[in-house]
């Protein structure tokens, strides 16, 4: 039989207030509508899963109890921090798909970044860089996926068709050690304080190679701090997921079987790309099932067509051993 949780009561009046019988008077955050035949309104905004129990006593104040089904309160809060990358727009466009498992947030670097994805009260604007404004953000989720990276630029004047070799910068301010190492830290330590139950945290493969090719792109070294982020949530205590990515393609996701391995072997294999759906989702999934938790991964897939897509995730999970 379905449980319910009951609220207190509030009663509201004409004037827009309402007055909890454990707080002072406040004003009212529902719109009011006046319940026919009394002096008092009612709000008749409560969400769906949702119902409340009105009685109007003599002095016209409407006494309104809500009763929010267990259902709705067992939802789990996820934070998606660069939700307005490629792959942090998916993850959060799924999250948002499955509002009966979870409540979406978003955290993304500018408000152009939030129209760009479309979103409302639910996405919020922050630096990375800076803790205290990311602070909002974090505040209240059960769990948190760091999807945030240093993204190198290409410097003008490339041109293909002369033999040349493109040469990369990051911006001032935006290198590596300071998005992939302080930015990710930040979050961590704020998650910590905040009480955020699960970290999962997306990475690359290739960080057992310090003479990787990644490391080259404008001097950056990005795999060597986003390997250093990866060990501080490690030693952090808290529960976590690290998943490093193959390379990434855009593609659809869901018809590939996932391949999960250690230490950068499935480079020098055949099977070294995942599409940023499948990252996606793996990331969902890996909140949903404690063989997830704990543990360190490389992710890649096999091509389309070759083996079955992978469906039972916990299976998954369970091939992993390692915590780092």
């Amino acid at each position: 039989m379905a449980t319910a949780t009951r609220v207190p009561f509030f009663s509201t009046t004409s004037s827009g207030l309402r007055h909890c019988h454990k707080s002072n008077w406040v004003e009212s955050s529902f719109p009011l509508i006046r319940q026919p035949g009394s002096l008092g309104p009612v709000n008749k905004s409560l969400s769906p899963s949702s119902s409340f129990l009105a009685k109007t006593n003599r002095r016209g104040f409407t006494r309104i109890g809500v009763v929010v089904s267990a259902a709705m309160a067992d939802l789990s809060t996820v934070l998606v921090t660069g939700a307005g990358g490629r792959t942090g727009q998916i993850l959060y466009k799924k999250l948002k798909e499955r509002a009966d498992q979870f409540v979406a947030r978003g955290l993304v670097r500018t408000e152009e970044s939030k129209e760009k994805i479309r979103g409302a009260d639910d996405v919020f604007v922050g630096d990375i860089r800076d803790a205290d404004s990311i602070v909002p953000a974090i505040q209240g989720v059960d769990a948190l996926i760091i999807l945030t990276s240093a993204v190198p630029r290409m410097k003008p004047g490339y041109d293909p068709t002369k033999g040349q070799r493109p040469e990369f910068y990051f911006e001032e301010g935006a290198f590596p050690e300071q998005v992939d190492w302080i930015g990710q830290k930040n979050q961590i330590d704020v998650a910590k304080t905040a009480g955020v139950k699960h970290i999962v945290l997306v990475g690359s493969m290739g960080g057992t190679d310090p003479n990787h090719p990644l490391n080259s792109l404008g001097n950056g070294n990005i795999l060597v701090w986003k390997r250093k982020a990866e060990q501080y949530l490690a030693d952090s205590g808290i529960p976590y997921t690290i998943i490093r990515a193959g390379g990434l393609q855009d593609r659809e996701g869901g018809l590939r079987e996932l391949l999960v391995g250690k230490d950068d072997e499935l480079l020098k294999t055949e099977t070294k790309t995942i599409t940023r759906s499948d990252v996606a989702e793996v990331c969902i999934q890996a909140l949903q099932f404690e063989e997830a938790k704990f543990k360190a991964f490389d992710l890649a897939s096999k091509p389309e067509r070759v083996g079955t897509p992978t469906k039972d995730f916990k299976a998954l999970f369970s091939q992993v051993t390692a915590r780092f």
